[in-house]
């Protein structure tokens, strides 16, 4: 028996030893998130966005809203089960952001995750928010259908469903659809000349279309 618990304890600080030293995803743009902010740091009680790479290359968002203390914080093709298992405490609550924008989901459904799953992960960073920074207004933007991943479009629209209908009965928390706005309006599918030759990720363009619709929560 004791030779057992000496064997799951070795194995557990292998575990612990062996994930310290890889790190965690994208763990390179985090440090340099925090290399930015050693040099100068964000205002408190900004407005945060944070999520995937839809963020990271929104380049000119803070140009858009010149007038706002924006802190844009897009992490790689990062997941929102990764924001809530690692980015959280480095790049969300040491801003003390009074309004949190959040763009992830997207990639979490293309790794081969459910909607339901993705929905669930929101849930739980709401949680975390609630807990951690609970004056800040929360706001989900609806995870978009990219052209490029139409085979996932039903898990999709899982994950918007059930974060819209979880939302309803949360206070100070918000549900934007940023998906529909890129739809062409007659044959109702993902306009492409909004998107970049990938497929994936918005050009201007199709950025112009998300500005319009955050424009009243943003303002």
């Amino acid at each position: 028996m004791k030779i057992r618990l000496v064997l799951l304890l070795a194995l557990a600080t292998f575990g612990i030893t062996a994930r310290a030293q890889t790190g965690f995803p994208f763990d390179n743009e985090i440090r340099d998130f925090k290399h930015q902010d050693s040099i100068s740091a964000p205002v408190k009680n900004g407005i945060l966005f944070i999520g995937s790479s839809s963020i990271r290359k929104w380049t000119d968002l803070e140009k858009r809203f010149s007038d706002k203390p924006i802190i844009r914080r897009g992490v790689g093709g990062c997941t929102i089960e990764q924001l809530v298992d690692y980015y959280t405490p480095y790049i969300m609550y040491p801003y003390h952001p009074r309004k949190i924008f959040i763009y992830a989901g997207e990639n979490d459904i293309a790794a081969g995750k459910t909607g339901i799953f993705t929905a669930r992960e929101f849930y739980k960073l709401w949680a975390m928010i609630k807990q951690n920074l609970p004056n800040a207004e929360i706001y989900f933007m609806a995870i978009k259908p990219s052209p490029s991943r139409a085979k996932f479009l039903p898990e999709v629209k899982t994950a918007n469903a059930m974060v819209k209908d979880f939302i309803k009965s949360r206070k100070r928390t918000h549900y934007i659809d940023v998906a529909s706005v890129i739809l062409d309006p007659v044959t109702k599918q993902p306009d492409t000349t909004l998107f970049e030759n990938d497929m994936l990720h918005l050009n201007s363009k199709g950025y112009d279309k998300w500005q319009a619709a955050l424009q009243p929560y943003v303002k």
